[in-house]
């Protein structure tokens, strides 16, 4: 029986070259490999924070869900199949929400902005999937014996830090049903209509199951992260300033674990579906 979610022909703008390649889609004959690629690199970091903030970040239609716990996920991924070996940088914030609909009551991890350094993952994933992305410049991670640093920044301003100390070999096991007690991640879709500014020409819910993702633990350690933010006035980050300042807001009243995982293999999100 033919696989629904394999259905279609995708296309982008520009429509008239006919279809667009991506992360769900190469040229005929291709056939994407995500049980063994991308090789990816995560620093993770945890913090508990004001559920009043939380709750002001979240679309109507979603609710926070159990503790006001922000996880930042810092992912450097090589050997990307549909960028043909190449790869790209990502860091997501999300914290715990519940989306309750006519038809759909899920909880999951709600992403509130996917920083990337590739405008290709970017375009594709706020079309095609609904997440909340946007872009910024992210250097390879600085991976030391028992450390690790990354930052963030913007044509030279650096917004964010992260570094985790001390850490120790955490087992594959373990870290792999940590990995797997997550029910998903939740998005919201937003797509302006031409024209008619301030109205939307899409709006809704999305969710990534956990289900499609085929990557599979080789190596983990935890230890002790910390997080600093640099606030920025409109001049130094002309498109990311609100964005920057109301994460460097979220008070950090203590921190909630910090990991570095490096993984296997990955998900290409045709599961995705709009939730009602």
């Amino acid at each position: 029986m033919e696989d629904e979610t394999e259905k279609g022909t995708m296309f982008r703008m520009p429509i008239h070259f006919g279809p667009s390649y991506g992360p769900r889609q190469v040229p005929t004959g291709g056939k994407l490999d995500y049980a063994n690629q991308p090789n990816t690199t995560t620093l993770s970091l945890s913090f508990l924070t004001s559920p009043e903030k939380l709750e002001a970040l979240l679309p109507d239609c979603f609710r926070l869900h159990g503790d006001p716990v922000v996880t930042i996920n810092c992912s450097q991924m090589t050997n990307v199949d549909w960028l043909a070996g190449r790869g790209y940088s990502m860091i997501g914030i999300t914290f715990p929400a519940r989306y309750s609909g006519k038809n759909d009551q899920v909880n999951g991890q709600f992403l509130c902005v996917l920083f990337e350094n590739m405008c290709e993952p970017i375009i594709t994933g706020r079309e095609e999937l609904g997440y909340s992305k946007v872009y910024c410049e992210i250097p390879d991670f600085n991976v030391s014996e028992n450390s690790a640093q990354l930052s963030a920044s913007w044509q030279g301003f650096t917004f964010m830090n992260i570094e985790v100390n001390n850490l120790a070999e955490f087992s594959i096991e373990s870290a792999t049903n940590a990995r797997d007690k997550n029910v998903g991640m939740l998005h919201y879709k937003y797509i302006p209509r031409t024209g008619h500014w301030g109205e939307a020409d899409v709006e809704y819910p999305t969710l990534t199951p956990a289900s499609s993702d085929q990557s599979k633990v080789i190596k983990a350690a935890t230890g002790e992260g910390r997080l600093s933010w640099r606030k920025a006035q409109w001049e130094e980050l002309p498109t990311l300033f609100n964005i920057v300042n109301t994460l460097a807001d979220l008070d950090i009243i203590e921190y909630r674990g910090a990991s570095l995982i490096h993984s296997v293999g990955g998900k290409n999100l045709r599961k995705q579906r709009i939730l009602s």
